[in-house]
């Protein structure tokens, strides 16, 4: 299973995602969006190309309060912890988004909030943070995600791009 993921896109409504981005979701099984996405048009354009599981920022409006502010999602054997970061306990996003699955039996979190890539094991639990495909902020580079999955083996990688 091929999966998209990214976080952070902050478009406002009559944006739309870099060329890249849709080069990199076209052919997946399903995108993953961690959060502060602002138009909810967006989740419609991105539901046209794969399943969409999305989950609810600090910065997404009153449109987007149908999100969950964290979910589970079940990829064959594989269970994904899918959360923005910004709340919780811990005072780190990384900190936060792990406290927020620490009575869940998860493989991996994905998480934004802080725009920064991120991809390290903790444990037995893999947490990834795409970045921000859209805001790169005090990063060299704009980035999101691609997860692949095989029976029980992930392999979590960034896709970075230095034009938006």
């Amino acid at each position: 299973m091929k999966i998209a993921v990214m976080s952070d896109t902050h478009l406002r409504e009559g944006k739309s995602l870099p060329r890249w981005v849709w080069e990199q979701v076209e052919g997946v099984d399903l995108i993953l969006h961690a959060g502060d996405v602002i138009d909810i048009g967006l989740l419609t354009d991105l539901k046209q190309v794969a399943p969409l599981e999305a989950v609810k920022g600090n910065c997404d409006g009153w449109e987007l309060a149908r999100l969950p502010q964290r979910s589970i999602v079940s990829c064959g054997e594989i269970k994904i912890g899918l959360t923005h970061g910004a709340e919780g306990p811990g005072r780190t996003t990384t900190e936060r988004a792990m406290r927020n699955f620490e009575h869940d039996q998860v493989d991996l979190i994905i998480f934004g909030h802080s725009h920064e890539p991120y991809l390290k094991k903790h444990g037995e639990i893999l947490l990834f943070n795409p970045g921000s495909p859209t805001d790169k902020r005090r990063q060299t580079s704009y980035s999101m995600g691609i997860v692949n999955i095989a029976g029980k083996e992930i392999d979590a990688r960034h896709i970075f791009s230095e034009s938006r």
